[in-house]
């Protein structure tokens, strides 16, 4: 599947900042996948000025390292840095999700449940790695719903980076957050319960930090083209 349209003319370092980390999150651009500059302005008919803008951009929200003298690769997270952003994750988001039961209007329980509709359609399509971006997004819009936009940042980042430890340490389906966890969310912050929210988001990011086997790294590939569009760039 293609991104963005590069022949439109319209691809500017955020579009193409947008995309990479959609494939990100997607996992089909592995951690340590290498970001060629002059690849990536082949891909989207772009500048090497902009593509390294939009480089840039995806290093400052930490899921892209710039190496000096070897270029920008898909960050690739330690088993320290792993335990490290779950924990972060639970000590921030419980808190979160007690705010938001507090502020939540329809509108946004109708947002919640739009986005596991479309979690249950990825899966049962069989694409993990847009449930998974899914998965991401539905946290982050409990975040937004908090109205609380310094923690909705630090949030988005941790989600970011987290997306990446689940690539790297999948042990089993339910590092995908389980379906029955967030409809127990979306029920708490329909019912303005903040309390129950709160106890429900911090078991589910246990259960999920629990999830996952902090001990190896998978081989990464290497064609980025392929990564990126698919049978398209073929």
């Amino acid at each position: 599947m293609k991104l963005i349209n590069a022949k439109s003319g319209s691809a500017n370092a955020n579009t193409i900042s947008d995309a990479l980390s959609q494939a990100i999150h997607e996992h089909r651009l592995a951690p340590g996948t290498k970001l060629g500059e002059d690849e990536l302005s082949d891909i989207y008919g772009v500048s090497r000025t902009i593509v390294r803008t939009a480089l840039q951009s995806l290093a400052h929200h930490q899921i892209v390292e710039i190496k000096r003298n070897r270029g920008a690769f898909v960050a690739q997270p330690s088993l320290a840095e792993a335990h490290e952003v779950f924990e972060a994750r639970e000590l921030l988001e419980p808190r979160t999700a007690r705010t938001a039961a507090l502020h939540a209007t329809p509108d946004d329980i109708v947002l919640l449940q739009d986005h596991i509709t479309q979690e249950h359609a990825a899966m049962n399509a069989g694409d993990r790695g847009r449930a998974l971006y899914l998965s991401g997004r539905f946290h982050i819009e409990i975040a937004r719903i908090a109205n609380q936009q310094t923690i909705a940042d630090i949030i988005n980042v941790l989600i970011a980076r987290s997306s990446l430890i689940i690539a790297l340490y999948w042990r089993r389906e339910s590092a995908l957050c389980e379906s029955q966890a967030h409809h127990a969310l979306i029920k708490a912050i329909n019912d303005n319960d903040g309390t129950r929210a709160e106890e429900l988001m911090q078991s589910h990011l246990v259960d999920l930090h629990s999830a996952l086997n902090l001990s190896e790294l998978p081989a990464v590939e290497q064609d980025l083209k392929s990564m990126l569009l698919g049978d398209s760039g073929r």
